[in-house]
């Protein structure tokens, strides 16, 4: 068992969640709230990690922001370090392959919000900031831990995008997946067996609590609202 490519597994996934989730919240309420010319392109762009092969996207981030183009030499000037083949490469490449597993669920929450409830809070003169905290992200909340558990899962198994953004580094860009890849090539079964049966199993176990807590929340605001 690599725990090493596990605990680096977990603090992708977790890192990648925190940037990611608080910034999802604000672009799915602006996609939900409002129209624009060219609103249709936005959504379509958000979604292309879904249909386009992992490596195809690990391909465009490996030459986009690797030291061979403008941006990663700016990076490297700026921050004395590149991205590619360093974890902070992975996190970048972590948040652009799960946009829309963050996006979507949350702009789905934040249309189903009444527009009623939206029109009653401006009424009462709460501000824009107020009402996003007081009233639309409790009603959005199960929408929200859709995105995190979505993300974070995501993370935690992702194999293309992190092989070619990252490596195969141990300690810094060498993830629980590609472990599972390295022992299974040395014929490890094992080794690959056991990592594989903890993330089965942590899959199960967050998925089955993520629909238990939906269900809680559902029913509390149902009953609040009843």
């Amino acid at each position: 068992m690599d725990w090493e490519a596990l605990w680096l597994s977990i603090k992708l996934s977790s890192v990648t969640v925190i940037i990611l989730i608080p910034a999802a919240i604000l672009v799915s309420r602006f996609l939900a709230y409002h129209q624009f010319t060219g609103k249709s392109w936005v959504e379509a762009l958000i979604m292309v990690p879904l249909v386009l092969p992992p490596t195809v996207i690990g391909y465009y981030l490996l030459v986009g922001l690797g030291s061979q183009s403008w941006l990663g030499r700016f990076i490297e000037e700026v921050f004395g370090q590149q991205l590619v083949f360093h974890f902070s490469g992975l996190v970048v490449a972590s948040i652009i392959v799960n946009i829309p597993f963050a996006i979507q669920p949350i702009q789905r929450a934040f249309e189903s919000v009444p527009q009623e409830v939206r029109d009653a809070a401006a009424c009462c003169g709460m501000s824009r900031l107020k009402m996003l905290f007081k009233i639309e992200l409790p009603l959005v909340w199960p929408g929200v831990l859709t995105a995190l558990v979505l993300c974070f899962s995501h993370v935690l198994g992702e194999f293309g995008v992190v092989l070619m953004m990252g490596g195969n580094i141990a300690g810094e860009t060498k993830t629980v997946a590609i472990s599972i890849y390295d022992s299974v090539q040395a014929f490890d079964f094992a080794s690959a067996g056991q990592m594989s049966l903890v993330l089965l199993l942590f899959a199960i176990t967050v998925l089955a609590l993520t629909t238990s807590m939906s269900r809680r929340l559902g029913r509390a605001h149902g009953s609040r609202h009843g």
